[in-house]
């Protein structure tokens, strides 16, 4: 992809209808490179604050790596990796001392300079890469429900409404080491978008409902997914999170890196 791009982007958190806000998301600009970002999104579980523990934790590593990372000499794929692992350990010896049982999701990406993509996931939070509004790629969920969708025992749709639809078998901060399953795009283009986002929204949307969204509308506005997702919940709704990035035509008046990197609420 030439130089003539931009990415705009957007993040958004809700609660729902929970007590307590376990989601956590974070979208960060480089803060030496331009047009390098990564985007991260985490559903952590394990009680009042057990969960919102385990995803402080993987916003928190995410971060301190990334502020580090020398795109010029570093894989973006073993960064991604090295977050996994280390939130992972640090989410397991949080449980130990704190005697309580914090697990989370992980959903990241990393965007280089020049549009090369790389992404991580583990559980059940998922990474979309539209192309306008088609679906290019999707993560595959690490779940009890998807393991019986490719055993040909369900079809997607009754996964989606199956009582045990929230059974992980893979997250952060289990006694068994996380699957981190990665993904590199060679080159995004103009008119792609990556979509980070947990169970809590995506639970609502079909995959063309959600490519629809993402190409008519910048990622600003895309936060309606937040409020529709609200509506069809129906007062049952889980926390909710998303992170959106949008590749661009540069313009003269807007910088390489749009500015939206706060949550919407």
């Amino acid at each position: 992809m030439d130089k003539g791009y931009r990415l705009s982007a957007a993040t958004g958190l809700h609660k729902g209808d929970r007590e307590y806000q376990q989601d956590q998301v974070g979208l960060f600009a480089h803060p030496r490179i331009a047009g390098c970002v990564m985007g991260v999104v985490a559903d952590g579980m394990g009680g009042r604050t057990g969960g919102r523990k385990a995803s402080d934790q993987v916003l928190l590593t995410s971060r301190q790596l990334f502020e580090r990372f020398a795109p010029e000499n570093e894989d973006p794929a073993s960064l991604l990796r090295q977050v996994g692992e280390e939130a992972h350990l640090v989410i397991k010896l949080t449980a130990i001392a704190a005697e309580q049982e914090p697990h989370s999701t992980m959903a990241a990406f990393l965007i280089n300079p020049g549009g090369e993509c790389h992404w991580v996931h583990t559980g059940d939070s998922r990474l979309y890469h539209f192309r306008g509004p088609t679906l290019v790629r999707r993560t595959k969920d690490q779940s009890y429900v998807q393991a019986l969708v490719d055993q040909g025992e369900m079809s997607e749709e009754e996964a989606s409404v199956h009582p045990k639809s929230n059974v992980l078998l893979s997250c952060l901060g289990t006694e068994d080491e996380p699957r981190l399953d990665a993904h590199f795009i060679p080159q995004l283009q103009i008119g792609d978008a990556l979509l980070a986002c947990t169970d809590g929204l995506w639970h609502y949307f079909t995959t063309e409902e959600l490519g629809s969204v993402l190409n008519s509308l910048p990622p600003r506005e895309a936060s309606e997914l937040v409020d529709k997702a609200r509506t069809r919940a129906m007062g049952g709704g889980d926390n909710l999170s998303l992170a959106i990035v949008k590749v661009e035509p540069l313009t003269d008046n807007k910088p390489v890196v749009g500015s939206a990197f706060a949550p919407l609420r």
